[in-house]
């Protein structure tokens, strides 16, 4: 039973920068919420550290050796803080009736599942798992308003959506157009290579692609942001959470990051979302929401903006955007299969295995190879998924 009226929170993916940047939100208002859960992968040290910080009900590790580990840590601790261990603890934590709001900060495909039990269990959840939605968008969808759920992005760029749509000024209506919208403008920063010579891309090292100009990212999600697929996934979303079609999307490099996106109406007026690079911006309004509350993060100073830059991408440069603008516009085995290949190509490239212009010409291979495949419910979805990753695996060998 809950102990108070604080919104009950399930944090899962607490020792990324999402869960980093949420926690500091919520540190900043104990009155309001109270942490029932920590779920992370692999990360003993983090979560055991996150533990005895903040005293969460329950500690899940994706990982059942590292759940074992933590278990040991706590227990010479004496903490109170239960472990559990698997997947099926993530969808328990997620979907537990003491809980209000599913933090989803699962990175990849592994956070699908734990998102659709949220759904299912009518949660408040805040997206920051943008697979989630790209492999699985329609029967996401669904789940959440046929158990009424709430979703409201996290991405920066969705999260500036959100506030720009006129279905979010009175409530949340996550996958539902306007016919008052004409098209919504997703930014890009362009990540570390907008400038760099195309002819030196090959040589591009893990060191290089991880180094973000502007945002703190895990090691994924910055190789993403170098090769735009990153932006190539928020497309995807962008087209499932605002039921829009991929021509009503424009990606516009706005390499300052300052404003996070916009939506132009039928009569000519764009509204834009402006704030400083700190995601706490964006959790703090989807904590709150609707309601606004204290993020803790630095205010922007106007006058300290010396321009906007607004740049058309080239997909010469970026061709994993061209490739997840294809996916967009077949929505129906694409998405999955993208997300898949991306997935494997990246963490290969991590490990030294396969350069870095080779991450979107295997991924452009595989769509190729595959994309004739039917799924007909989410079950096969996930047949797919796991398709995709042998396939992709084979073409490395």
């Amino acid at each position: 039973m809950k102990e108070s009226d604080a919104q009950s929170i399930s944090l899962l993916g607490a020792t990324g920068s999402i869960g980093e940047s949420t926690l500091a939100v919520l540190e900043l208002h104990p009155e309001k919420f109270s942490i029932f859960a920590l779920g992370a992968n692999t990360n003993v040290k983090a979560l055991f550290d996150l533990c005895q910080k903040h005293h969460p009900r329950f500690a899940v590790m994706a990982d059942v050796d590292a759940a074992t580990q933590l278990q040991n840590l706590l227990s010479h601790a004496n903490s109170k803080t239960e472990v559990l261990a698997g997947s099926g603890a993530l969808d328990q934590v997620a979907s537990d009736a003491d809980v209000d709001i599913v933090v989803a900060a699962i990175v990849g495909a592994a956070g699908l599942s734990s998102t659709m039990a949220a759904a299912k269990a009518g949660k408040k959840i805040l997206l920051a798992n943008k697979e989630a939605i790209v492999i699985a968008g329609n029967y996401l969808l669904e789940a959440v308003h046929q158990n009424n759920a709430k979703l409201i992005p996290l991405d920066s760029e969705h999260n500036a959506i959100f506030q720009c749509h006129p279905l979010a000024q009175s409530k949340v209506n996550i996958g539902e157009s306007h016919s008052s919208v004409k098209k919504v403008l997703l930014t890009a920063s362009g990540g570390p290579f907008l400038r760099r010579e195309l002819n030196s891309f090959q040589n591009i090292s893990v060191k290089e692609a991880c180094a973000h100009p502007r945002w703190e990212m895990g090691r994924k999600i910055s190789v993403d942001s170098a090769t735009m697929m990153n932006k190539g996934l928020e497309f995807i979303e962008a087209c499932y959470l605002f039921d829009l079609k991929p021509e009503q999307i424009q990606v516009v490099i706005h390499p300052q990051s300052i404003v996070h996106s916009m939506v132009e109406y039928i009569d000519g007026s764009i509204l834009a979302q402006l704030g400083s690079t700190d995601m706490r911006i964006p959790i703090a309004h989807a904590l709150g929401f609707p309601e606004r509350i204290d993020s803790g993060a630095q205010a922007l100073d106007i006058f300290d903006i010396a321009k906007f830059d607004f740049i058309k991408p080239c997909t010469k440069r970026f061709p994993a955007l061209r490739l997840a603008q294809q996916a967009a516009s077949e929505k129906h085995v694409l998405p999955t299969i993208l997300n898949a290949a991306n997935e494997v190509c990246v963490n290969a490239f991590l490990n030294e295995r396969l350069s870095f212009t080779q991450i979107s010409s295997t991924v452009e291979k595989v769509m190729h190879d595959l994309q004739g495949e039917n799924v007909n419910s989410l079950a096969d979805i996930m047949e797919l998924d796991a398709q995709t990753r042998v396939a992709t695996t084979a073409y490395l060998t």
